[in-house]
């Protein structure tokens, strides 16, 4: 094989691989199905921890969907793997470092920033992107210090895609369900004591246009202690939705509106609280009560129109409405961010690449050895498994590339060196065999009070079960 360095034994093929989420672990999976033993594989995460968003973004009670990390340990136990978490690149490690270690580089690292909506008052108190709430239930170690004020009786959600669903839900989760997941202890402890009894969804668009999927929209329609609420007017299809729905039949979101409209048709049961679903409407303005603190927002309601590209989009019509709102969360989208060294469109907030080969935006050329996959690839799109696919395009690039000798020629020909290196720049670096003593503390911890597991929250309590402090 010509993409050996020289001896196949002692120089198989160098990969970094910058993430440890989804697209990190599909990536290494493609390498290894291609290369086998042949191919040392080392993959960094900023955290501590691996797995990325399926252990701080999927929510709690979906430990359903948290099972693929079963997938991922076995690719973990792979001879050519090595992790390094709590490792953070354009920090611990450079480019500079990357490029005389391996022949190539997979940036994965994800999407962990918010988009705004850019309307007043959208910086007071009590206003927060859903992605900190998502990250701070679940117990990430940068959030586990973030406060919501869980006092208020309204809630409002902007957005209306899988991660606005899910704070809705875990909003309005019984102590039963609660208990049944592996949210962090002060959070479960947090929402035990909210006075939340409504929580309000926003779409801007309508029903046939819901960025969330139709599992997630039916777990809505099944909670022990909420209600599910759609006025029937807005549950309605416009004419150009009808229209275009007609002609393509699409089964998906056929079955997705005649979800929204069964919850129309749904008498209250009198349950202690209630979701609001609402389609086609934008806040403009959120209300300052005077102490700089989200008391309310001014909605407009929109309306469908046909785009001169064909596709269908929202605009606002003069029709406004105004609620009161204690609490409000931004679930607009997940924003990539650029590292050093690396070409990055600020605008979608992803690495410049074409098919997963990272390019440079001015002469449109690619840079040898550099890789992307995931969402900081393509955007955050899709669900888990579509990283599968999108990281299978990425890595059967690089290996076209490495069977046509395209790749990096590392100046340190002794690997070993990388690991000296990474333990000199950090000292508190935790490898795979260190995430698996605390996953199996967490999980025994969890077993003494009957729940999945109860997750250590902070970077220092790691490394105090590790005995490293």
């Amino acid at each position: 094989m010509n993409f050996l360095i020289s001896d196949e034994a002692t120089n198989p093929l160098r990969v970094a691989i910058i993430g440890a989420g989804p697209a990190g672990f599909y990536s290494a999976d493609q390498l290894f199905k291609e290369f086998a033993d042949r191919v040392q594989v080392d993959m960094y995460d900023r955290l501590p921890t691996p797995f990325g968003l399926v252990r701080y973004g999927v929510a709690p009670d979906h430990l359903k969907i948290k099972s693929v990390t079963k997938l991922y340990e076995r690719i973990a136990n792979k001879t050519g793997y090595r992790f390094w978490g709590n490792v953070e690149f354009g920090k611990h490690i450079d480019l500079g470092d990357l490029r005389a270690h391996y022949n190539c580089i997979v940036f994965a690292y994800g999407a962990k920033g918010s988009r705004r909506l850019g309307i007043p008052g959208e910086n007071l108190q009590g206003s927060h992107a859903a992605t900190d709430f998502v990250a701070w239930y679940n117990g990430h170690p940068d959030y586990s210090s973030c406060t919501f004020d869980l006092a208020v009786d309204t809630a409002v959600v902007v957005g209306i895609g899988n991660v606005a669903v899910d704070v809705a839900r875990v909003l309005c989760l019984t102590e039963e369900e609660l208990l049944q997941s592996d949210i962090a202890d002060y959070a479960l402890d947090a929402l035990l004591k909210s006075n939340v009894k409504e929580v309000v969804l926003l779409g801007r668009r309508g029903p046939a246009q819901a960025a969330f999927t139709n599992p997630e929209a039916k777990e809505l329609g099944n909670l022990q202690g909420a209600d599910i609420h759609v006025a029937a007017e807005e549950a309605e299809l416009d004419t150009l939705s009808s229209q275009e729905l007609d002609i393509d039949g699409d089964k998906i979101t056929v079955r997705k509106v005649e979800i929204i409209q069964n919850f129309a048709e749904r008498k209250y049961n009198s349950k202690s609280k209630i979701i609001r679903m609402r389609f086609l409407t934008s806040p403009i303005e959120m209300f300052n009560n005077g102490a700089d603190k989200v008391s309310g927002m001014r909605l407009v309601k929109n309306e469908i129109y046909r785009s001169e590209q064909g596709s269908l989009k929202s605009r606002p019509t003069d029709v406004y409405e105004d609620i009161d709102a204690g609490l409000v969360f931004r679930s607009v989208g997940y924003l990539g961010s650029a590292v050093s060294g690396i070409p990055f469109d600020a605008k979608s907030g992803i690495i410049c690449n074409s098919e997963g080969r990272i390019l440079d935006p001015k002469t449109q050329e690619f840079l040898i050895g550099m890789y992307t996959s995931g969402w900081i690839k393509r955007g955050p799109t899709g669900v888990i498994g579509t990283n599968k696919e999108d990281s299978i395009e990425s890595i059967n690039c690089l290996i076209e590339d490495v069977k046509s000798g395209k790749m990096l020629m590392p100046t340190s020909k002794c690997f070993s060196k990388v690991e000296e290196l990474v333990r000199s720049r950090q000292s508190d670096l935790f490898t795979f065999d260190d995430w698996k003593r605390i996953d199996n503390m967490e999980i025994a911890n969890g077993d003494l009070v009957g729940r999945p597991r109860v997750k250590f929250t902070s970077t220092l309590s790691m490394l105090k079960v590790l005995g490293r402090r």
